[in-house]
């Protein structure tokens, strides 16, 4: 019966293009860290990148509101745009607070996480551009696949490098709190991929 349905493509266009804009905003976070201090201008581009991201969110929720039939369920489609857009909203939390934070050095171990994130982005992307034409799970198990392993990857960076900030017997308090939320949003982030990758799994068993 799926097949027999119309289906608005726009819809598909939106979804690629949100997730384009999530690896081009970890593409710039990871950028950012790697040259630190010189920061500003990846911060910029990070923020144009969330300011055209929530426009396309918008978009998708407006089209929703007012499309009759959907490529699938409306509460998946309403689950996918936030997922997708919470992602960049969270790169560029860390962004602005680079500056706002008054970083004097970079830690290694934050690094590390962009780059961990920046994998996992890349691999969602691939199951998102996935869904405009497969419905069959095998074809988003590989992709879905990275991204599990890439969630306990960087599940298990954050828990070393929480664990190696607090051992810090001399450091500075103020700075163990700062580093302590960075590698939690970015921890987040990674995780939100993980969401992501759910809500496309049950989208795929849905209309299989």
């Amino acid at each position: 019966m799926f097949n027999l349905l119309p289906r608005d493509t726009v819809f598909f266009d939106l979804f690629e293009s949100l997730s384009e804009h999530v690896v081009s905003a970890a593409e710039q976070l990871q950028s950012m860290a790697a040259s630190f201090p010189q920061t500003d201008k990846h911060a910029q581009n990070i923020r144009d990148l969330e300011h055209a991201a929530d426009a396309l969110a918008h978009t998708a929720l407006e089209r929703l509101d007012r499309t009759f039939i959907t490529p699938f369920d409306r509460e998946d489609i309403h689950a996918l745009v936030a997922e997708l857009d919470d992602i960049v909203d969270g790169i560029d939390f860390l962004a602005k607070r680079f500056s706002l934070y008054h970083f004097t050095s970079i830690e290694l171990d934050f690094q590390k996480q962009t780059d961990v994130l920046h994998r996992a982005v890349t691999a969602l992307d691939k199951a998102v551009h996935q869904l405009r034409s497969s419905r069959k799970l095998v074809d988003f198990q590989p992709h879905l696949k990275a991204i599990g392993q890439l969630e306990k990857e960087g599940d298990d960076n954050n828990h070393h490098a929480v664990s190696r900030l607090y051992s810090k017997g001399a450091a500075d308090p103020i700075e163990v709190m700062k580093w302590k939320e960075f590698y939690d949003r970015i921890e987040h982030a990674i995780d939100g991929c993980e969401d992501v990758g759910n809500t496309l799994e049950r989208i795929v068993l849905k209309n299989g």
